[in-house]
């Protein structure tokens, strides 16, 4: 792992299951994440995912790149254009900068309508329980 090191993009089918699946996962039972015609009410064109499902998929996309022995250290990301049922997100990410077994990763992600998330990842990798010594 080298800072410049590019991931490879993953692209997420957003779906009005994952939608709602990963608002009930997060007790956010705000009607816009789970009821059409009442996100159609307050202006949106459809149901949205929330940002704990988008700070979960975000997590998952770099500790599945860099395995079992990464462990995440502080995700903190920024939502721009909602991600909607029928839309695909593509998360892209770059690895800004290394210290020692710790990792800072900038994440993008893309939908139809333009960038959902943009944020960094701080992981180590490859330390036993994760502890940064």
């Amino acid at each position: 792992m080298r800072a410049g090191d590019q991931l490879p993009p993953l692209e997420i089918e957003i779906t009005r299951t994952l939608i709602v699946a990963g608002a009930i996962a997060s007790r956010d039972y705000q009607d816009v994440h789970h009821d059409a015609d009442l996100a159609r009410a307050k202006g949106s064109p459809d149901i949205f995912m929330n940002i704990l499902t988008t700070n979960g998929l975000v997590g998952r996309y770099v500790t599945d790149h860099f395995g079992p022995d990464a462990t995440l250290r502080k995700v903190a990301i920024r939502l721009g254009a909602p991600n909607h049922p029928g839309d695909m997100m593509v998360l892209t990410g770059t690895v800004e900068a290394v210290d020692g077994n710790t990792a800072t990763v900038r994440v993008v992600g893309v939908n139809g309508v333009g960038r959902h998330v943009t944020g960094t990842v701080t992981i180590t990798v490859g330390v036993p329980g994760g502890d940064a010594r």
